[in-house]
């Protein structure tokens, strides 16, 4: 059986109902999760341009916009190993089908959600994506256009050879590669939404007869096209065995997550230390050498990508303006000046030792020089990775931080979204409503 095939059949037969308790209630927390992306995405700046900029005219323009709106708010979940950020991509566009063809039973719903994260998370883990992201190549853009295919076919209901065809044009529709993003608004967002639309069409051709090829993945075609060497057998070994969300992570606020768990070990330190910010006079952060450069970004005056990557402003907004880390604008980020001094002094440090915890997390260990104490603090796996999952309580108090009083109605739309039909449908017109309307 050729690999896509093999997938196509993953994708057409299994059922979320079949997930162990724990799994079906960390897929519904994703979900509840991404729906309070999308309710916050929709308030920024760059979501109300997005609103504007991205096309509306389809379902599959839709799912893209929305897929937009919620990965530019880096609240979104996250799959390390694979640095995709799937549920960005396959929940607005399951739900989005949902309401285009009135499906709203809720293993369907919930089956097309899971299956498009899963094949999204093994094609990045394949091409090492946690790795190939800091040679151009953005995961979750190179695999957004399969799993938004793999969620569409399900919804779809495509047989599988239809499904096959579907998985094979979506991976003909991949482009991982971009470049630095400049302009008042980032083209990564807009490039990510036309890739989730190109998904949804690809299943949609197929549901029409249109061909693709079979044995796309059955050879070297990844290493030709996009000079990636992939581990073919990663994308379908142990496949249907569980689920991929044993192995993701919810972000406990606003945050590229390879700073997450700098920024939590620092907190710790200040916070269970009894340190004075204003005593610090260094701070030294450690992490595996690939994501060393980028968490060392400095802040950028006007670019809002800068606040959320820089490990050491994050520190300092942690020390003093902490309820900022959940605001997701960061706007005037400039005018934060006892951030910004208490940045001045962190240094960023490569360092192999960490690199047995890296992919499966993002490490970091922290020291903080006040006085004539020096103080450390090695965080392997943050709030929210696997082993440390945020409970619904938690996720509730996240929502709260970034949404205010609104966030109780949306977080319980969310976790309650497969518990009956009426109760999915509900949460597919409030992403939506939210989001469209």
């Amino acid at each position: 059986m050729s690999v896509l095939r093999e997938l196509a059949a993953f994708v057409t037969t299994v059922s979320a109902k079949a997930l162990p308790d724990d799994e079906r209630t960390t897929l519904c927390r994703h979900v509840a999760d991404t729906l309070v992306a999308a309710v916050a995405g929709v308030k920024t700046t760059e979501g109300q341009a997005l609103r504007q900029v991205v096309p509306c005219i389809s379902v599959a323009d839709r799912a893209g916009m929305i897929a937009a709106v919620i990965r530019h708010t880096e609240i979104d979940d996250i799959h390390t190993r694979s640095c995709t950020t799937p549920s960005s991509v396959t929940v607005p566009t399951a739900l989005g089908l949902a309401l285009e063809h009135d499906e709203f039973e809720p293993d369907t719903v919930a089956s097309a959600s899971w299956v498009g994260t899963e094949l999204m998370t093994r094609l990045g883990g394949a091409i090492d994506g946690a790795r190939i992201l800091y040679r151009g190549i953005w995961p979750t853009y190179f695999t957004a256009p399969l799993g938004s295919a793999a969620t569409a076919s399900r919804m779809l209901h495509l047989t599988e050879e239809q499904t096959t065809h579907a998985l094979s044009l979506a991976l003909m529709l991949s482009a991982g590669r971009s470049g630095r993003f400049h302009g008042a608004l980032p083209g990564r967002s807009v490039i990510l939404a036309v890739a989730v639309s190109n998904g949804v069409r690809a299943a949609q051709a197929a549901k029409e007869s249109v061909g693709g090829d079979p044995a796309l993945l059955d050879g070297p075609w990844l290493k030709d096209a996009h000079g990636v060497d992939a581990k073919i057998e990663a994308l379908t070994a142990g496949l249907g065995r569980g689920s991929i969300y044993r192995e993701m992570s919810i972000k406990p606020f606003c945050s590229a997550k390879q700073a997450v768990a700098a920024i939590e070990a620092f907190t710790a330190i200040i916070d269970h230390e009894g340190v004075s910010p204003d005593a610090i006079s260094k701070v030294v952060v450690r992490v595996p050498p690939p994501y060393s450069r980028m968490i060392a970004t400095k802040l950028e005056a006007g670019a809002r990508a800068s606040t959320i990557v820089s490990a050491a402003f994050q520190m300092g907004l942690a020390a003093y303006r902490r309820e900022r880390l959940y605001d997701i604008e960061r706007a005037d980020a400039m005018n934060e000046t006892a951030a910004l001094a208490l940045a001045s002094k962190v240094e960023i440090v490569a360092d192999d030792s960490l690199l047995e915890f890296f992919p499966a997390t993002f490490p970091a260990e922290v020291e903080v020089v006040a006085g004539d104490k020096t103080l450390r603090k090695r965080v392997t796996a943050a709030a929210g990775d696997p082993g440390r999952q945020l409970s619904d309580a938690a996720l509730e108090d996240k929502a709260k931080r970034i949404l205010g009083s609104a966030s109780r109605q949306i977080t319980d739309v969310g976790l309650a979204g497969f518990d009956s039909s009426e109760r999915c449908k509900v949460l597919a017109d409030t992403m939506w409503g939210v989001t469209v309307d």
